[in-house]
């Protein structure tokens, strides 16, 4: 949010540095960004640099940029497209050249009756290049222009700084005093606040001047500007029904007859533009003033064509939901389809305007536009955003509903706002004002004591210094006996009951005081015992094991679509998924079923990035419970394959090859051997993700952790995955956490040396490794320290529907150097059990 200085100024005195104040304000959890100084330097102004934000600006030399008169507009002997301005700046009367449009229309005739009032700027003054991108500096110097001398120049905005605005020259009010230095007449500063939601009550000037009155303890004034009626009554012209009261508790109407449409003077489209807003009309100029001086939004329409719609009966708005396929086309141009909760502003004959957000087009305030209806509401704010997230569009008036706007500024805002309107744009003000108010909702009032200060902040204040604290910032505050009895202004909606509000004071108590002054304590009491978390641990080991072995974390969205999410499986209906009340994007409608699917989009989004992919994720998926409000959350553990084997500049033996299912088992294996899983094995399995034949279950022992394989070609189809074929597994995280032994074996570094043997079994081609090597560990005991399978055979050689599996041995004992006998002895139980266990033959 952008604040004029010089529009604070008219709620309270700010003297001394602008620096200070910007860091104060930022302690107090009003974020200033950015300071800019208009026309006045930095120095003038008060002094150095906010706590974090920039200072920008260029200052207006006192004796070279002054206010101007134009008193005649005359043609240029030599162009058609430039005029000459005779220019009185205080000392003497100038020509100067201009080709700034918005002069040509008094051009020939003659001297005016009353001067054009200009910021002029003399030779030698240093002001922005209006015709350069960006902001660079020049300076003015005599030249000469088709034959006409040129030194001086009456200034637009983007020369002086203020605005990107350089299409015509600054036409100032008919009050701006001839030959005055223009930074003392219009200098100004502006802070640029950043506002967190908690702080959506500061979303105006009087909000900043407010908390600038409760920081200084300075008083805070308010311009009396309320508009008295003295046209005929409003009732019975009017009328509004509010259908649903949680959705617009309040609704507020006032009118004015016989306005003027014409632009605003000076001093209000300067205001605006400085806060960051386009001006356009005196009416719709004086609703955007009111919102940022306010803090409560309003909106102009156009009676006339509600009474022309009402078939020249007074009209009877109401408001509502809207209603399936109701479209309305807005402010913008755009023709909306609305959504059922969307809140509408209607009439009988169909909806006005999308409520809190913006309004409709055939009621808008035009040129033509004689009498204006003046709206001021309060609305839901979780309804407001879900509308603006619905239809992708957003306002000044959305930002601040979304945010929360106490009903009773719409009241207040309607009363200045027709009161603005009146000033600028003339005509009467109907008397009275249509008022439903069905749900004002109940302003807490909560006690708090000097203790619950103490004990949240560590300081002690007393009950008079919170209490002028609470008071600065426009609490009611009332002494009851040891405690104050605490009452919310009605302004703000963030202050909760009981525990909660006491704890909402306090913040207000703290910001107040200030947060650097609150000193620095040490934990008086005793530290809570330090106890660990195995499963966190575990899984911390988890995923340094994972990277261990060569794959890289990826973090997906766990919000997504029914049809993205089942695309490796059954696409599920909606009812089967934790659906979203208020969703940030239509692809993020719903809680995932499956991770596999989210680490199957990144391999989709990448894969012609890079020629290899080893990816990990461990995250959650959302299940629905049944008859439970929360669902159950599992967390997953996913890795993925994809792409070459080896660099495809350095082929191994010629070869150069895909990621297959064994590198994703070698891997998968090889990080959970690291947290000392023990038993692993791999059995054939079927899962409609996975290929047939080239899918398995991984278990350990008589636990099942998960299943991997390669993607199934139906699967494939829905993704764009490349050529390469993709190995992924899908493993529960608690079943392979809650596998992790307590205590992990720990064994010396054996002594005595090793002796290795390959054997190689002829056995069933249906038999797996994995039960041959368990059954090998079985028969070897203790002395069979190591077992790696190297090499597999089918073939003529071993028979129809055999195989060959070939083993190295390492046999090895802690304590003493085996003797061949005692080898031979393993080799022979190993062989034997092999025989009766499985069927195995020795291969000579």
């Amino acid at each position: 949010m952008k604040v004029p200085l010089s529009w604070l100024r008219d709620y309270i005195e700010v003297d001394g540095s602008i620096s200070e104040l910007a860091h104060r304000l930022t302690l107090a959890g009003l974020e200033v960004e950015a300071v800019q100084f208009i026309g006045l330097p930095v120095e003038q102004a008060g002094g150095g640099s906010t706590t974090r934000g920039k200072v920008s600006g260029l200052a207006w030399d006192p004796d070279k940029i002054v206010v101007g008169a134009v008193w005649e507009v005359m043609p240029h002997p030599n162009a058609d497209r430039l005029v000459l301005c005779r220019l009185d700046d205080g000392v003497q009367e100038q020509t100067v050249l201009t080709g700034a449009p918005n002069l040509f229309p008094y051009k020939g005739r003659g001297r005016l009756e009353r001067p054009i009032k200009v910021a002029y700027a003399r030779e030698g003054a240093r002001i922005y290049d209006g015709h350069q991108p960006g902001y660079q500096v020049t300076t003015l110097r005599r030249t000469k222009i088709r034959g006409v001398e040129s030194s001086s120049m009456a200034c637009s905005e983007k020369e002086l700084g203020i605005s990107d605005d350089h299409e015509g020259v600054i036409l100032l009010d008919d009050d701006a005093p001839v030959g005055r230095p223009l930074a003392e007449y219009m200098g100004d500063v502006v802070f640029d606040i950043t506002l967190t939601p908690n702080m959506a009550r500061n979303a105006s000037i009087e909000g900043v001047a407010r908390e600038v009155a409760a920081l200084t303890g300075r008083p805070l004034r308010r311009p009396a500007s309320s508009a008295d009626g003295t046209g005929p009554s409003v009732d019975g012209r009017v009328s509004i029904d509010i259908r649903q009261p949680d959705l617009n508790p309040r609704f507020v109407l006032g009118l004015l007859e016989g306005v003027t449409i014409a632009p605003s003077p000076y001093w209000l489209q300067r205001r605006l533009r400085l806060a960051g807003v386009r001006a356009v009309n005196n009416i719709v100029d004086a609703t955007n003033y009111i919102m940022l001086d306010v803090g409560q939004p309003l909106h102009a329409f156009d009676y006339d064509v509600l009474l022309q719609r009402a078939g020249g009966r007074p009209p009877r708005l109401h408001t509502r939901t809207a209603r399936p396929g109701e479209t309305l086309t807005t402010l913008d141009g755009v023709e909306r389809k609305l959504d059922e909760f969307t809140v509408l502003v209607c009439d009988d004959a169909g909806a006005l305007s999308i409520a809190g957000v913006m309004g409709g087009a055939e009621s808008e305030v035009r040129p033509e536009t004689r009498n204006v209806l003046l709206e001021g509401a309060a609305w839901d704010f979780i309804n407001i955003r879900r509308t603006t997230a619905a239809q992708h569009l957003t306002s000044e008036a959305a930002y601040r509903f979304s945010r929360g706007v106490h009903p009773a500024l719409a009241m207040e805002g309607v009363r200045r706002g027709l009161a603005l309107m009146q000033r600028l744009g003339g005509g009467v003000v109907a008397s009275g004002l249509i008022d439903a108010y069905p749900r004002p909702p109940a302003d807490p009032i909560v006690a708090l004591g000097a203790d619950d200060v103490e004990r949240a902040l560590g300081v002690r204040l007393s009950l008079d210094e919170m209490a002028d604290i609470l008071r600065r910032l426009e609490f009611g505050v009332e002494r009851d006996g040891e405690r104050l009895r605490v009452s919310t202004p009605p302004h703000r909606l963030d202050i909760g009951q009981g525990v909660i509000g006491v704890a909402d004071l306090i913040e207000e108590v703290a910001r107040i005081y200030g947060y650097d002054r609150i000193p620095e304590t040490l934990l008086a009491d005793t530290l809570p015992p330090q106890r660990g978390n195995p499963l966190l641990e575990s899984e911390e080991e988890l995923r340094d094991a994972l990277v261990g072995v060569g794959l890289q974390e990826v973090i997906t969205h766990r919000m997504t679509t029914p049809e993205h999410d089942g695309r490796t499986g059954e696409v599920l209906p909606g009812s089967a998924y934790v659906r979203l009340a208020n969703p940030i994007a239509s692809d993020r409608v719903v809680m995932r079923r499956s991770l596999l699917t989210s680490v199957l989009e990144v391999i989709e989004t990448n894969h012609r990035l890079r020629e290899r992919l080893a990816l990990f994720e461990i995250g959650p998926v959302y299940l629905q419970a049944e008859g439970e409000t929360l669902p159950e959350e599992r967390s997953q553990v996913v890795v993925a394959l994809s792409g070459r084997r080896n660099p495809r500049a350095w082929p191994r033996d010629g070869e150069d090859s895909w990621l297959d299912f064994l590198d994703l088992k070698g891997v998968v294996v090889e990080a959970l051997a690291a947290l000392h899983l023990s038993a692993l094995r791999v059995n054939p399995a079927e899962h409609p993700a996975f290929h047939p034949g080239k899918c398995a279950e991984l278990w350990a022992g008589n636990r099942r952790l998960g299943v991997l394989g390669e993607i199934h070609p139906h699967v494939r189809e829905r993704f764009d995955l490349g050529e390469a074929p993709v190995a992924a597994a899908e493993l529960d995280l608690r079943a392979v956490l809650e596998s992790v032994p307590e205590r992990r074996p720990v064994a010396p570094v054996p002594a005595f040396p090793p002796v290795l043997e390959d054997l190689a079994f002829i056995l069933d081609d249906r038999v797996p490794a994995g039960e041959v090597e368990a059954q090998l560990r079985q028969a070897g005991g203790p002395l069979l320290s190591g077992v790696r399978l190297f090499d597999v055979f089918r073939g003529g050689q071993v028979g129809e529907g055999k195989k060959s599996l070939a083993y190295s041995l390492v046999y090895q004992a802690p304590d003493r150097t085996l003797t061949d006998d005692e080898v031979a002895e393993v080799r022979r139980k190993i062989v034997a059990h092999l025989e009766q266990a499985l069927g195995a033959k020795l291969r000579g």
